[in-house]
């Protein structure tokens, strides 16, 4: 007699149903079985690492810094390079000094003593360059005036130097005057330091309301409480783990931003539910066939186990593609999501075993409904050489529905197409760019100071850098500055030389900073003004926060196309390798396609409708991170049902039956794994910034269309379409390929009788 497959919870790799029949104990369920044997060590090796990461993270939030936004290498950031060396008195960035009194006019004493109060007490910080009193422009309110700050050092230096600079201005302002004039500062540095406030308080937010909401889901799913906490249990700790490597990367000085924070917490925790529950679905179903508690978890590491770890590299590889953006802030999200990836990963075959060989008597407390009976151990089925195992005829919901949707393959992919469709088309009129979010910052200072700036025609500014040889003349600026001054869009064109190698024009624009005539302003400034109104090949740089945000914008945009196609190659040869098949790798990356455009079409109705959760644009990074993510968890679930239909397929021969049997078993861990990843991802609907609600409903609209109408309809009717079709690879292609020792793309294979561990033949 021949040992049958098992059903593994959650899909197994290609060689798991070989090994299950001849009886090997592979690497995998080797290492399942050894932290089974140990747990007690393995749990208290992930308690010392779980207390360690726990004692660091205070130390992490306060040492991140907000995300940098400046594109390595750009103009802006030459030209700000440009101009703390030749201008120190402009610093690396200009920012914005604001006085503003209710009763005073600026020309009364009093506002004056207040107003130069401020500038030397500004001046007096360690990282100013120089102050700079900004004439009144036309329209501005005599309740007010402007000065601009340079500030020199690097991003990490400037967010520090921002509190005590801005405490030193208000404190001088509010003496000097008796609390009738006050002070602000708006400046790139102090609207990522917003950011960074307000993104650390989004992701508490959203961790309290995604932990009660994620065990809700998985009582409902798993049944019994004991089951579900384990499973909750594993993923905080993949989260906390996960902060903790951060926390150590940043205490060895590596620069770490409060997003990578957000993106760690968020990712971590919803791999570690993912792989924790298919795990344990597939763990309980080994102990409900007779198997000893070391065993089973052998086999739930061999098979699920080993599924997890072959999904953590598909989500490090596709964020690995985000690499080619130069944009730290990008960047560390990928390094973010790879971190998170494999603290999942190692917890799934490590921690995960050892925790159910623990509480191995715990996982059945607090059902919700009665369990089925048990198989007696002793008892038997008798099964003929390369027959698989079969799943029973539909007894259950889910086989009913697989034969139901076998029957009628080609109705429900047109029905699943024309929904995706359906879903996908407002993605025609995806508006993307820069917000500053305003509702989300109105009542801080920087909120305050910005509107004073907005209400004065005095928004941004700009520096247009204009390098010359040294000891040359400065640069003939006039018809330039002449044709500024003749636009309606600015207020306010300065030039001056340092004398040495440096002529700027400081140009105060009255359009805000987030508004598209701003770019533009800038953008006719270096391709058409410059070029005619300066001296011939004369350099140009454009610096400021407007053109910052503006190469942010365009540098995601252009980037979009590469990711892309570097996430589309990486998955496709990923899956090839991985199931030894031309079409399901095709057919996968085109499903994930289709349920990222109707994602996105989706939340473009949001900006529509609900614009106050979720803003009037989307943000420009947003294509770019949720693409990614959402390719790389979609990965997931393809591997979970066509590794369980293969392994199925390659012993009966059978496709139909093949799809059923792997829809049948793995519907359940897929829906519920969906259903936790959806609410992590949901849970961040609750930020106050728009461009974390919009990536949060973005990716868990993608993931339910995924897990749903894609999973347990389209791909299952698209399989029985194309019948053996499946699974056909190129002859070349097969031999290049490394040959695997079972599953897909081997034969069946005659075994001699073994004896079954479990007393289940």
């Amino acid at each position: 007699m021949v040992l049958s497959s098992r059903a593994s919870a959650g899909g197994a790799p290609p060689a798991s149903h070989a090994d299950a029949r001849s009886g090997r104990r592979t690497v995998w369920r080797w290492l399942g079985e050894a932290v089974a044997r140990r747990h007690r060590a393995v749990l208290a090796v992930w308690l010392v690492l779980l207390t360690a990461s726990a004692l660091m993270a205070p130390g992490l939030l306060q040492r991140a810094v907000a995300p940098a936004v400046r594109v390595n290498g750009s103009p802006s950031v030459t030209g700000a390079s440009l101009l703390e060396h030749g201008f120190a008195g402009l610093g690396t960035e200009q920012m914005l000094l604001i006085f503003a009194s209710a009763t005073l006019s600026s020309g009364d004493e009093t506002y004056q003593r207040a107003l130069q109060a401020g500038v030397r007490a500004v001046s007096a910080q360690p990282q100013v360059g120089g102050v700079q009193l900004l004439p009144p422009v036309r329209g501005q309110d005599r309740r007010r005036a402007y000065a601009i700050v340079g500030l020199n050092g690097d991003q990490a230096a400037r967010q520090a130097a921002l509190p005590p600079l801005r405490d030193a201005a208000r404190r001088a302002v509010r003496q000097a005057s008796g609390s009738l004039v006050d002070a602000h500062i708006v400046s790139e540095t102090a609207m990522l330091a917003e950011a960074k406030h307000a993104d650390l308080a989004d992701l508490q937010r959203a961790e309290l309301v995604a932990v009660p909401v994620a065990l809700l889901a998985l009582l409902i799913g798993l049944g019994a409480a004991g089951a579900a906490l384990v499973v909750l249990a594993t993923a905080l700790t993949v989260m906390v783990t996960a902060l903790g490597v951060l926390a150590a990367a940043s205490l060895l000085g590596t620069e770490t931003d409060t997003f990578m924070l957000a993106v760690a917490a968020t990712v971590g925790m919803g791999l570690g539910l993912d792989y924790a529950l298919l795990i344990l679905l597939r763990y309980r179903r080994a102990r409900g066939m007779g198997h000893e508690r070391v065993h089973a978890a052998g086999v739930a590491t061999s098979t699920a186990g080993r599924t997890a770890g072959w999904c953590a590299l598909a989500v490090a590889l596709t964020a690995a593609a985000l690499l080619v953006v130069r944009m730290s802030m990008i960047r560390t999200m990928a390094a973010a999501v790879g971190i998170a990836a494999v603290v999942a990963a190692t917890a799934a075959l490590t921690l995960l075993p050892a925790a159910l060989v623990a509480a191995d008597r715990w996982l059945a407390r607090g059902r919700l409904r009665r369990p089925r009976p048990r198989r007696a151990a002793g008892r038997r089925r008798r099964v003929h050489p390369g027959r698989p195992e079969r799943d029973g005829d539909g007894a259950g919901g889910w086989s009913r529905w697989a034969r139901h949707l076998m029957r009628h393959p080609i109705a429900y992919t047109l029905a699943c197409v024309g929904v995706l469709a359906v879903a996908a088309a407002p993605a025609a009129g995806l508006r993307l760019g820069f917000d500053l979010d305003r509702a989300s910052i109105a009542r801080t200072d920087l909120g305050r100071g910005l509107a004073y700036m907005e209400a004065d025609g005095v928004s941004s500014a700009l520096a247009v850098v204009l390098p010359h040889a040294v000891g040359a003349p400065p640069v003939d600026t006039g018809a330039l500055v002449g044709a500024l001054g003749a636009d309606s869009r600015v207020a306010l064109a300065a030039p001056m030389d340092n004398g040495r190698d440096l002529t700027v024009i400081l140009v105060v624009v009255r359009t805000p900073i987030d508004d598209p005539a701003t770019t533009a302003l800038a953008r006719r400034l270096t391709d058409h003004d410059a070029p005619a109104l300066l001296p011939p090949g004369q350099r140009v740089l454009v610096t400021g926060p407007n053109e910052i945000f503006s190469e942010l914008v365009e540098e995601s945009t252009a980037q979009l196309g590469t990711v892309i196609a570097l996430v589309l190659g990486c998955s496709l040869v990923f899956l090839l390798v991985t199931f030894r098949s031309v079409l399901l790798p095709i057919k996968a990356v085109v499903m994930n396609l289709l349920a990222v455009t109707a994602a996105f079409g989706l939340l473009t109705l949001a900006t529509r409708h609900f614009p106050q959760i979720v803003g009037h644009q989307v943000n420009t990074l947003i294509p770019l991170l949720a693409f990614t993510l959402v390719f790389g968890l979609s990965i997931d679930y393809e591997m979970f049902l066509i590794h369980r239909i293969a392994e199925h397929y390659h012993v009966s021969g059978d496709n139909t039956d093949a799809v059923v049997h792997g829809l049948r078993h793995t519907a359940r861990p897929i829906t519920v794994a969906a259903a936790v990843m959806v609410t992590t991802f949901g849970a961040l609907l609750t930020a106050h910034r728009h461009e974390l609600a919009q990536l949060g409903l973005a990716i868990a609209t993608a993931i339910t269309l995924d897990a749903t109408v894609i999973r347990l309809a389209l791909v299952p009717a698209l399989m029985r379409i194309l019948g053996a079709r499946n699974w056909w690879l190129p002859g070349g292609l097969a031999r290049l390929l490394p040959a695997p020792r079972g599953g897909p793309g081997a034969a069946p294979r005659e075994t001699a009788a073994v004896p079954d561990p479990s007393g289940v033949t």
